[in-house]
């Protein structure tokens, strides 16, 4: 559907985090037309109070009859052995009426459409979507929403809205990760709680510095653009998101309140405002993404002062906007009261409900007839409810008695009759489809290696390797020259595209003229240049693929092999099914995060281009070095991972990749001797997660 369309269609819909069933009703009375939710798996806030089968139930029954829709996250990678209960979470979803599913992981998303085709998905910002190509490529899987990553700025959201053939979703308030979403691997290599799996331990929070940084450099502020509700509804978005599912109940009616004023109102009250700040920051709002800009002024930290603000009145302020049900579903009524009849009534909301009830025969009035007015006031006391009377049609016959008690009892049975029809599952369609086996692979142990590297200085000794990838950025005469010394090349492509999508792609065409036609995807946005160029893939890390149903859909996309998530132990990956070649990184710096905002940035005024990687170093003195690829900045691991003395234990594995980053050329050389030789270093080395797995 065009972006146009979209706009003439619907207005923008407010959706509002509920990490537990006290959140769910603030969200509702204050004016949210959605919520989204998790259970008590699958969801990528696991410390959020999250909600049980009957919960669920009650809370879809709960937000249908108030008019608002619930959006269920299952929006977290799942592992082989876990793919059947989640699975049947999506089935209980599809018989109690949700409205949607919010989903990251790409073996499940296949699944579901084959299983649950009615059953509307949104592909979760884990997903790292930020390029009209992205969204485009979510469209081809069969989604129907793609929630865009927070860092994009106005012009690069209102450039993919003109064009996307899908809803798009945008974070609106609440807190910002310093990593792309589904791009940050930090607090799994520093503790096994993998935010791919919902457990992030937020490190990020903790003091990092850089040289001339704010001692918090890993830390922004929370996000808040609320003020330009408006102007996304023009853009043709769909959908505003707060972010806060393991925030309290104030702070979501703080900040529901807040967008439906400036959605319904165009500018948010002071008194809003205020509250909202009170209610949580840290140290203030940023809108930079969204203006464009980045630097120093976007950091931030939860101060005491920030903490003090939240005191017992503004709690006591916030809490009387939820007291009651907010009526806004209107609701008209008939009512016929004739001469030797019943009373009857009925009713219709605006989603075409209705119901019809009849009462006691009216009397002859023996003082006040009964009148339009009367039955008016009667029908219009819709308290307690999300009603409110629309219009009234009445046929009343002159001097007939009915008293109020009788019309407000007919009243509340209406009501209550619309209720149950409101409540009513909207069931969906689910046939579970087949489930590919997990099963022990072809591969004994990796017979060859690649090679990923960031710049031009590769040596001869790399020659022997399978394959090398190399940045889009290299020059034509540069590629040449690789290849003509013999080397097999691919195009690494950089896993953040903000705003350079087109000059990547225009390269990859050029590149082609070259005669190289392979390409490493870490992002569905490559996958889809890949496909409109004709171009081989090579599947890489940031895809996250992390089960067999993963691997099987990478294969679908015509991959000729690809990087398993290194999040997965060795015997997780010995397990995995199908039959395409799968590889692990092996050596070299662990990325941790991908970035927008550089903690090395010169205070907003652009890259520094360094020379020198730059360190950020946490509160223990441990270095993490740092290097720009592309439009973002990636925080690479303090110690180098090296397997290959392992090689022994990498069952079902069919390569490893040696990935390169900040080494000199001797440190590189050095390496690949170990390699080689499948000797590990003295010491400085980490195994990564490939034995301690994450939770």
């Amino acid at each position: 559907m065009a972006a146009e369309t979209r706009k003439i269609m619907a207005r923008l819909e407010i959706l509002a985090p509920a990490g537990g069933e006290e959140s769910v009703y603030p969200a509702v009375r204050t004016g949210a037309d959605a919520i989204y939710i998790g259970a008590s798996r699958f969801s990528a806030r696991t410390s959020a109070h999250n909600f049980d089968n009957e919960q669920l139930e009650r809370v879809v029954r709960y937000c249908h009859r108030c008019g608002t829709a619930v959006h269920l996250a299952c929006n977290t990678l799942v592992h082989d052995d876990e793919i059947n209960a989640a699975m049947e979470l999506i089935e209980f979803a599809c018989s109690i009426g949700v409205d949607a599913l919010i989903m990251q992981d790409t073996g499940l998303i296949s699944l579901v459409r084959k299983s649950a085709p009615e059953m509307p998905v949104h592909g979760s910002t884990q997903l790292s979507v930020h390029t009209l190509k992205g969204v485009q490529y979510l469209a081809k899987l069969g989604l129907t929403r793609a929630v865009l990553s927070r860092e994009l700025s106005r012009e690069q959201i209102k450039e993919i809205a003109k064009s996307s053939p899908i809803e798009l979703e945008v974070f609106v308030h609440g807190a910002l990760c310093m990593s792309v979403s589904g791009q940050c691997y930090f607090s799994a290599m520093l503790g096994s709680r993998s935010g791919n799996r919902g457990s992030c331990a937020q490190p990020c929070r903790l003091p990092f510095t850089v040289k001339g940084g704010t001692g918090h450099d890993l830390s922004l502020k929370d996000l808040s653009i609320i003020d330009h509700l408006q102007e996304l509804e023009q853009m043709g978005i769909a959908s505003a998101k707060i972010e806060g599912r393991m925030k309290r109940p104030e702070y979501v009616a703080a900040a529901v309140t807040a967008c439906r004023e400036s959605l319904d109102n165009g500018v948010v009250s002071e008194e809003s405002r205020q509250r909202l700040m009170s209610v949580f920051s840290r140290s203030g709002f940023t809108d930079g993404y969204y203006e464009g800009k980045t630097g120093r002024e976007m950091f931030g930290i939860r101060s005491k002062d920030n903490v003090e603000a939240a005191d017992s009145r503004v709690f006591a302020e916030i809490h009387e906007l939820y007291k009651k049900e907010r009526q806004h579903i209107p609701v008209c009524f008939e009512i016929k009261i004739k001469e030797g009849c019943p009373v009857t009534l009925s009713a219709k909301d605006s989603d075409n409900n209705s119901a019809e009830v009849s009462g006691p025969v009216p009397e002859k009035a023996l003082k006040t007839a009964i009148d339009n007015s009367r039955c008016g006031k009667s029908l219009s006391k819709t308290g307690g409810t999300p009603y409110v009377l629309g219009k009234l049609e009445s046929t009343i016959d002159d001097g007939l008695s009915v008293s109020g008690s009788v019309i407000n009892a007919m009243r509340s049975e209406c009501l209550s009759i619309i209720d149950e029809k409101r409540e009513k599952p909207g069931q969906r369609s689910f046939n579970a489809a087949n489930r590919h086996d997990n099963c022990t692979r072809a591969a004994v142990h990796p017979e060859g290696y690649r090679v990923r590297f960031p710049d031009d200085d590769i040596s001869d000794s790399f020659l022997d390797s399978d394959l090398i990838y190399v940045p889009y950025t290299l020059s034509d005469k540069k590629l040449d020259e690789l290849m003509n010394r013999g080397f097999a090349v691919a195009i690494d492509v950089p896993r953040g595209l903000f705003g350079i999508e087109n000059k990547v792609f225009e390269r990859l065409e050029k590149i082609q003229q070259l005669g190289i036609n392979e390409v490493f995807a870490n992002n569905v946005a490559v996958i889809e240049m890949a496909h409109e160029l004709g171009m081989d893939i090579h599947g890489g890390f940031g895809l996250n693929i992390a089960n067999t149903e993963s691997v099987i859909w990478a294969e679908k996309q015509g991959m000729l092999d690809c990087e398993v998530s290194f999040e997965l132990t060795l015997e997780q990956i010995s397990k995995l099914g199908g039959t395409l070649p799968i590889g692990i990184i092996s050596s070299g710096r662990l990325p941790l995060m991908l970035t927008r905002n550089c903690p090395a940035m010169n205070d907003g005024k652009g890259c520094k281009q360094c020379r020198k990687a730059p360190v950020l170093r946490d509160r223990k003195g441990i270095d993490f070095p740092m290097k720009c690829f592309g439009s973002c900045t990636e925080i690479l691991n303090s110690v180098p991972l090296f397997m290959a003395d392992r090689r022994h234990e990498m069952r079902g594995i069919d390569f490893e990749v040696i990935r390169f980053s900040t080494e000199s050329p001797e440190e590189r050389e050095s390496l690949l001797k170990m390699h080689r030789h499948q000797k590990a270093p003295d010491s400085g080395f980490t195994r990564g997660l490939y034995y301690r797995g994450v939770e």
